[in-house]
């Protein structure tokens, strides 16, 4: 611990030049008595630190102290800077890591590309969460994090949609992905218990890690695997498809209201416009239940043609959501 703190020293003197002992002391979140300590233990292993007093002092490197990280260009060095996610890394319980990774490649640029990157992080966000939704709790994500990475078996506790609700799972777990700021674990059933399967990280319930390292699948890729699981997913979900007309208001509005795969299928199934510039095409549906609310958050910009179970099913909602708000 003491060690990393004296490096981390280093490199904060490297990367912002001169620092007071109060300074030090709050970006370690140690006493200024520490701070000195340190300072006298970087002196006596050769490190030439030099502290004035007073006013305007503070600590500083001799000038011509510093690692350089050479063979970067700008390119390289501004990929580098969007490459640290402080959100994703900050809940697989390596936001400390990461910072401390951040300081040691500032340290190691020249100034000009330090410069960039330090503009690249203050230009640039990323924010993975998707709107109208609160972060999920992730308490065991480090723990299947450490799994993932050490190669350890997991025996889980999981909470699904399906009866029964809560199942005891023994997996051995291959990958982790973030998508839409939803974390899953990809992992295989051990002991005979199924294959890869796909499981979202907030409905693990508990977690109890194994002993024994497992072997990976030779033949395993978590790219590939992971867009198979999305195109089964969407062959699984979408079970038939709608007839519908759309305004020209509501085609402009579509990438708003709807996912690639609904805008995909309007796009190649569009027919001209009428002479009212309205489109007719196809949409994918999950179940006649499921399109109704689909339909109505475009409101009324959309006449279902077909299936007649579909379009009975708006005309019969809208008339009671009509007659309801036609009361005095």
């Amino acid at each position: 611990m003491r060690a990393s703190r004296l490096l981390s020293i280093v490199l904060l003197l490297q990367n912002r030049g001169r620092m007071t002992a109060q300074e030090l002391a709050d970006e370690l979140e140690v006493s200024v008595r520490t701070v000195y300590r340190d300072m006298d233990s970087l002196s006596a292993a050769g490190i030439p630190v030099c502290g004035d007093p007073g006013h305007g002092g503070g600590f500083a490197l001799l000038d011509g102290y510093r690692t350089r990280l050479t063979g970067l260009h700008s390119d390289e060095a501004d990929a580098l800077a969007l490459a640290g996610l402080p959100g994703p890394a900050a809940e697989l319980g390596l936001g400390s890591v990461l910072a401390a990774a951040q300081l040691k490649l500032d340290a190691a640029l020249p100034p000009a590309l330090r410069a960039r990157s330090a503009r690249v992080r203050e230009r640039f966000h990323l924010d993975a969460p998707g709107w109208y939704r609160d972060a999920e709790s992730l308490p065991h994500l480090p723990a299947v994090a450490g799994a993932v990475w050490n190669q350890q078996p997991l025996r889980i506790r999981y909470r699904r949609w399906a009866e029964p609700r809560e199942v005891d799972r023994d997996l051995s777990p291959l990958g982790i992905v973030l998508k839409g700021g939803t974390w899953y674990l990809v992992a295989a059933g051990t002991a005979g218990s199924g294959g890869i399967r796909t499981y979202r990280v907030s409905q693990i319930q508990e977690l109890a890690p194994g002993t024994e390292p497992f072997e990976m699948p030779a033949d395993f890729d978590l790219a590939e695997y992971w867009q198979a699981s999305l195109a089964d997913f969407d062959a699984r979900r979408f079970r038939g498809h709608a007839v519908v007309r759309l305004s020209p208001e509501t085609m402009r509005r579509l990438p708003d209201l709807f996912e690639s795969a609904v805008l995909d299928a309007v796009g190649s199934s569009a027919r001209p416009p009428d002479t009212h510039g309205w489109i007719e095409a196809f949409i994918p549906i999950e179940s006649t239940t499921h399109a109704l609310g689909e339909i109505f958050r475009i409101g009324w910009g959309v006449e279902v043609l077909a299936p007649p179970e579909l379009r009975q099913l708006v005309a019969q909602t809208a008339a009671g959501m009509l007659s309801l708000h036609s009361r005095e």
